[in-house]
Formats: C-alpha cells, structure tokens, sequence
C-alpha cells in the first residue's frame, strides 16, 4: 500500500520509501464495517485475513521524535517487517522509509535522525501488539483502491510510565498506489453514516502515549511578534525558525529530497545574515563564531547544487539552439563535463552533515536559544529597533549597488554586482526577520528586494556560465572536436549580463525602502 519510491540515498542501498495516505476512526470490539460497496467507485470488498502485529517504537528518554510527530517502529508479522521510520508531509500523509529486521537500527535510519537525536541514545517506549482484520476495496476493473483494517490494539508503555498498559480498536484506512485519493472520501461518507468518527489520534503511537500516562511534548506556540515588545524576542523568533529548518531539513538532504539542499542552504544563509544584522540585539562576539560555521554548512552543501543549477542552465542554453549551431558530440561533452565536476559532491554534503562538526553546530544554535547573549537593544521596543537595523542594511546595499553602476561592464563590475546581490538578500532576509513587527512595508521592501535579488542572481550566473562554457571550449578543443558550439553561447550568455545589467537602473529606482509602522498599530 501506498506510493513506493526508489531506495533513498542515505547511506545504505536497503532503504526504501514509500508514501503512506491513511484515515484513521474509532471503533469498539463491537463495530463492524458497513457495506463498502456503497462507497461510490468501490464494486468489491475482499476479505484478506487475520494478521498479528508485534511493534516496538523507539524514542530518546524525553520522546523527541514523538514532539516531531515522528514514529520509529521494529515491527515483526505482516507482509512489511522490519524497522520503518515515519515522517510526517501533511495531515494524514506520511513517508515511511523501511529497512530489513535486524536486532539493531540500521544505519540507514539512525543517519536521518542525526539532526534530532545527536549522540542521544533511542530505546524502546512502547509495545503494540494488533490483531489486524484486513480487508482489500477494488474498483469494478479489479484494481485496488484502498486498504480497510479493523485493528484491535493492545499497548504497552516500556519506558517512563513502565508497565503501563491500554487498548482500544481503531479502524484504518489506507490508499493504494496511484489510486484516487477521492476513494478515501467515499469510504469515509459510509463509516460517517455508520456512526463511525474520525480519531482524535494521529497515530497509534500518540494514542499510546496519552493513554499509558505520559505523552509527548508539545511544541511552544509561536510567539504573536504584533505584540510581543521587544526587539530580542521577535529576532530570537526568527532564529528559532531558522534553526527548526535546520533540523527539519537534514533528513529531507539526504534523502535527496527535491530543494531540500537549496532550502537547508537557504537557512543557514538567513540565520547567518540574521545575526550579523541585528548585532545591536544579539551579542556578535559570541554569535560571529556561529556565522562562520553557518558559512561553512553552507558552502558544503552547495558544491552540488551549484553544479546542479549550472548544468541545467548549460543544458537548457544548449536544446534552445539551433540544429545548424549545434557542433560535434555537444550533448555528450556537456554531460561528461559535468559528471566530471559533480564526482563526490554529493558525498561532500552527506559527509558534512554526518561530522561532529555539524552535530557541534547544532548544540551551539540550542545554547544560543536557551541562553541568548542578549544587548541592551534587545529589551527595547521591537518597532523601533529592527527599523533601524532593516534601513541599515538598506543603505548598504545602496551603496553597494550605486558603485557597481559607476563601474564600466567587466569582471571589475561583475564582482560589485555580486556583491550587491549578496547585500539584496542581507536586505531581504533582515525584512522577513522584522515583517512579523513592522507590518505591510517590511513584506513589499521583501518582495523588492527578491525581484532585485533576482536579476542580479542571474547576472551572476551568466557570468559563471561563461567561465564554465570557456573551459568546455578549451577542453573541446584539446579533444579535437569543434568548440564553435560553446562560443555561441558565451556570446548568448554575454547578452543575456548586459540584458540584466540594463534592467538593474529601473528596478532599483523602484526598491527604496518603504516607511515602517509597527504591526501593531495597524
């Protein structure tokens, strides 16, 4: 059941994914299913047998993964035996990663709770063991829509609360690959009309918890940052986002997920240039060593998106052209070019999250948040002070972009203008930080700043295209083969630079800094 997917690039090959869409109810011992038949696109309903279940979770002492609504099982009977690592994707989704039995957690698994345990250990917490009555819903061509199981549960708490026991009988329905999620719908118009309702639970694990004595933790609310105060608490606000994303993100980088290394890098660069911005809230003699390690992260993971990005704009600039410009073995040049440069980046990125560099990383973010070294400025007004701090780095990047336009086109400019950009998403990232406080102007000076970022993101990659098309043609060239191919798209590339650096006057007249009110007043 569910959307399976190819082994998941952590580690080790045994891995596998799939996608688990489920609906769980209430039920008793005395609940029976209704006629399924009756659900519309549902023609028969098959009994599949009697299974029993014997499920071990694990967790850290303080039920950590359980906070994060993640669920970690060694489960025997079944078809699906094994370890199995549940991540949440959305309210009834979840990626389920399985690996063989074995008396110990599989690499595979312990690598993608790094980021949340760290040298923690996991231990068993509670039992499950289910009777599970099965039954298999078929649409009229005899293909599978769904999985109904009426579950008897009998849970017993191993860990905290020892001893501890429950049960209940739950009734659960999972979609079947590729089968209409409109399926789930239907099915559970029937139940509702059986008297069935929906679970209070979202799993079995949860209910576990909860009814054996001790649950989860549950997360802190979001601070309202409209009336929070003060400038400490809605910039430690935004750091505690970023070092969520953090955290959240390791797992989905190596399960090579896609975006997820643009998004990790994307935090560390917000969090870094956060705490560099608000310098006058948080103390940078002890946040200045974080940044650099921040920086470090992300130059790790970026070796391969950036060889990632390039080669897509390589290969899109290369299908657009022209049969007749297209000289010699291009496509197959390109395609060893980049095998060639992209050999172990990946590998790079895996081997800096695995380090106890990064596990360090991640502590000194926790005693950041736990123990701020806060300034003076951070225990006044919120409004006025990320004004302030938001307007500085505007001006900055006024200056930034004021020189570079000065500048005659050449790598001279080119350097000014990636300096720019990088001072456009300074800009911008300390305008998401303060949005949150001051309003309305602080999301359209966002929305500026990304245009701007935009068209000098692009000059940038123009211009380490070129030097990427200038060493294809010097290694074309040394091959024999004709490099005509690769100088008509450096000339393409050239235009499309001063295409960007004619457009960056106008768009910049149009990214002043907007006037700020705190949110608060609106």
């Amino acid at each position: 059941m569910g959307q399976k997917r190819a082994a998941e690039a952590t580690g080790a090959a045994s891995a596998e994914t799939k996608r688990e869409i489920e609906r769980k109810y209430e039920a008793t011992g005395e609940t029976r299913l209704p006629d399924l038949t009756r659900a519309k696109g549902v023609a028969t309903v098959r009994p599949h047998g009697v299974t029993a279940l014997d499920a071990v979770y694990y967790d850290t002492a303080d039920l950590r993964l359980a906070a994060d609504s993640l669920t970690l099982r060694r489960r025997t009977g079944g078809a699906d035996a094994g370890w199995h690592l549940k991540f949440p994707v959305a309210a009834g989704v979840r990626d389920e990663i399985r690996a063989p039995l074995s008396d110990t957690l599989p690499r595979s698994l312990a690598g993608l709770l790094r980021s949340r345990v760290r040298t923690t250990p996991v231990h068993p917490v509670v039992r499950l063991r289910s009777r599970r009555d099965v039954h298999h819903l078929h649409a009229a061509d005899g293909a599978l829509l769904a999985e109904v199981s009426v579950d008897t549960v009998h849970a017993e708490r191993l860990a905290g609360c020892s001893g501890r026991t429950a049960e209940w009988t739950e009734i659960e329905v999972e979609l079947a690959d590729d089968a209409d999620p409109a399926v789930l719908d239907a099915v559970e118009k029937r139940l509702a009309k059986a008297g069935v309702v929906p679970s209070s639970a979202p799993s079995k694990l949860a209910r576990a918890l909860a009814e054996t004595g001790a649950p989860a933790p549950a997360p802190p609310p979001p601070a309202d940052l409209r009336t929070a105060g003060t400038a400490g608490t809605a910039v430690l606000a935004y750091v505690r986002r970023q070092a969520d994303a953090l955290v959240r993100l390791d797992p989905a980088v190596r399960r090579d997920l896609p975006d997820a290394v643009h998004r990790m890098r994307v935090a560390c660069r917000r969090l870094r240039s956060t705490l560099r911005t608000y310098g006058k809230v948080l103390d940078r003699t002890v946040t200045d060593p974080l940044g650099a390690e921040l920086r470090w992260l992300a130059g790790e993971l970026g070796a391969a998106r950036d060889l990632e990005v390039l080669d897509e704009r390589l290969l899109a600039a290369l299908d657009a052209l022209p049969r007749d410009l297209v000289a010699g073995p291009a496509h197959r040049r390109l395609k060893a070019w980049a095998a060639t440069h992209g050999a172990g980046s990946r590998r790079r990125a895996l081997d800096a999250l695995d380090s106890p560099r990064h596990l360090a990383l991640l502590t000194r973010i926790d005693a950041l948040l736990t123990d701020p070294p806060l300034l003076p400025a951070a225990h006044r007004d919120a409004g006025k002070v990320l004004r302030k701090a938001v307007l500085r780095d505007h001006r900055r990047l006024a200056h930034r972009v004021e020189h570079a336009l000065a500048l005659a086109p050449g790598p001279e400019r080119d350097h000014a203008l990636h300096d720019a950009r990088k001072a456009a998403k300074r800009a911008r990232y300390a305008a998401e930080a303060a949005a949150p406080v001051l309003g309305k102007p602080a999301r359209r000076l966002v929305r500026r700043m990304k245009r701007l970022q935009d068209c000098l993101g692009d000059h940038q990659d123009s211009v380490v295209a070129r030097a990427a098309l200038a060493d294809l043609a010097e290694q074309t060239a040394a091959a024999g083969e004709p490099a005509f191919t690769w100088g008509v798209l450096y000339g393409r590339e050239e235009a499309a630079a001063a295409d960007r650096e004619r457009e960056l006057p106008d768009l910049w007249s149009r990214s002043f800094a907007p006037r700020f009110r705190a949110a608060r007043g609106h």
